[in-house]
């Protein structure tokens, strides 16, 4: 029996579920990824993203090859909906074996990959490897899913054991990996160049695929249990840095999930391990709204609040463009889009500010600044980004009340409290002291002089006024208030 594994967002080759399914019933074993046309074609043509799953390749390869030697992956470039069939007609096989992916493209492109199979006799599994809990595993009493974080997370964690986070022992049936002539169609791994892009410039912090996964895994653990108490300050070492490779799946959620449940609700009763599991729960939580309620990918989860007029027109791009490229005159909201904007990561405290900043200061819908973040981020992940957006927009699942808005001057003195995030990304604005860097514009203008300042020259004047936004933004929410937001 002859079958194929078809990798996506999961480029590892340890802990694997459709992988040690297919290697478990199957005598031949094929591995194949896909650079999806239908994808790449969007893409700008120098896009960390490409350049991380290039990496990830590349290391999965020699992972295939350690687990059984002269094994390996066969990569293709072109619509997956077209190669994957064809592959599977040219090497003969019974079965096409893949883990799930439960955003709207993903589930279309799957469906029609499917029935060409299987009206060609070819047989199709998938198999939940993404998540610890998908779709419908965690539901309510009435058997419906979930629109309130902490109730999901309290059933999550009730319904948690070592069996969901358990990892698959695919080296246990790494044998039947085809190898040798077997495999003589691989091409190798392409280079950029051979698929019409160019270097982006991807950290080299977040190389090595499944073995940098595991080096950013080990350090983090160094410092988990101070995870809850450094997470929210953008100049400290507090994160993880592993969602790129969670979305990718250069590193197994069981694996994060396991260590984080161990750690938090163990012996050691680790509490920052606790919050940091918590982390991961919200991610299953978005996951699950996703797929029970697709809409949100274009409309607010609550229909009320897609009667919100937004602010357009030509003042409304140009304070678009304004906070796209980090001019907006906020210090924190700029050094955060500066940070995107040159590394394609930003830190998930500011993620916040800036949503909240853009959606509630400017009153620009979120659907627009949730676009930016979905071709900057290189950790972009439908899910969670459609979640935190739709958060901060008051529209999603526990989203803030409308009501609550972030002032972007307290965020900026209570997480980067000495300036030196914002220094890090404005270092035009290095000699200011902490007192005035998170509002420049309260400070007389000899003194700004004095530390290389001039408004509207080196660094922009605000293109709004917050409290006057805010009253604003009060008025536009209006259309909600009868909803029982208030």
């Amino acid at each position: 029996m002859n079958a194929l594994v078809w990798f996506r967002r999961d480029l590892r080759a340890d802990d694997h579920a459709a992988l040690y399914h297919a290697l478990k019933r199957h005598e031949r074993v094929h591995c194949v990824f896909v650079l999806d046309t239908d994808i790449l074609a969007p893409l700008p043509r120098a896009d960390r993203r490409v350049e991380f799953i290039l990496d990830a390749l590349r290391v999965l390869d020699a992972d295939l090859a350690a687990l059984a030697p002269g094994a390996g992956l066969i990569v293709r470039h072109g619509a997956a909906r077209e190669q994957i069939p064809a592959l599977a007609a040219e090497l003969g096989v019974d079965a096409l074996y893949f883990n799930h992916d439960d955003d709207p493209d993903a589930l279309r492109r799957d469906a029609d990959v499917g029935q060409t199979l299987l009206a060609r006799g070819v047989s199709v599994e998938s198999f939940k490897d993404h998540v610890v809990f998908e779709r419908s595993e965690i539901l309510t009493g009435a058997g419906k899913p979930y629109g309130v974080f902490t109730p999901y997370k309290n059933a999550w964690l009730r319904e948690i054991n070592p069996f969901f986070l358990s990892a698959y022992p695919v080296e246990r049936y790494a044998a039947h990996l085809a190898r040798g002539a077997e495999v003589e169609r691989r091409r190798g791994i392409p280079s950029l160049a051979d698929i019409g892009f160019e270097p982006a410039g991807l950290s080299a912090a977040l190389a090595g695929g499944s073995a940098g996964a595991r080096r950013l895994f080990d350090e983090f653990l160094s410092r988990i249990d101070r995870y809850g108490d450094t997470r929210d300050f953008p100049a400290a070492k507090g994160p993880s840095y592993l969602s790129t490779h969670l979305r990718f799946g250069t590193i197994s959620i069981r694996t994060l999930a396991r260590e984080a449940w161990r750690r938090g609700h163990g012996k050691t009763h680790s509490a920052g391990a606790q919050v940091w599991l918590s982390e991961l729960i919200w991610r299953d939580f978005y996951h699950q709204v996703l797929h029970h309620h697709p809409r949100v990918a274009e409309r607010a989860f609550r229909p009320e609040y897609d009667r919100i007029a937004w602010a357009d027109g030509p003042d409304a791009d140009a304070d678009f463009d304004a906070w796209c490229q980090g001019r907006t005159g906020y210090p924190l909201v700029d050094a955060a889009m500066h940070q995107i904007n040159e590394t394609g990561y930003m830190h998930n405290r500011l993620r916040m500010v800036v949503a909240s900043f853009l959606i509630k200061d400017l009153g620009i819908d979120w659907r627009r600044g949730e676009a930016y973040f979905a071709e900057k981020l290189i950790d972009f992940d439908l899910a969670a980004n459609n979640g935190g957006w739709q958060w901060a927009a008051s529209s999603g699942c526990d989203a803030q009340p409308y009501f609550r808005i972030f002032n972007p001057v307290n965020q900026s003195e209570k997480f980067d409290p000495d300036g030196k995030f914002i220094k890090r990304y404005l270092p035009q604005l290095d000699k200011l002291p902490a007192k005035l860097i998170h509002a420049p514009w309260l400070a007389k203008p000899e003194v700004l002089a004095a530390c290389g300042v001039v408004l509207g020259r080196d660094y922009p004047e605000p293109i709004v006024r917050h409290e006057t936004a805010r009253m604003a933004t009060m008025s536009r929410y209006a259309v909600v208030k009868d909803r029982g937001f208030e």
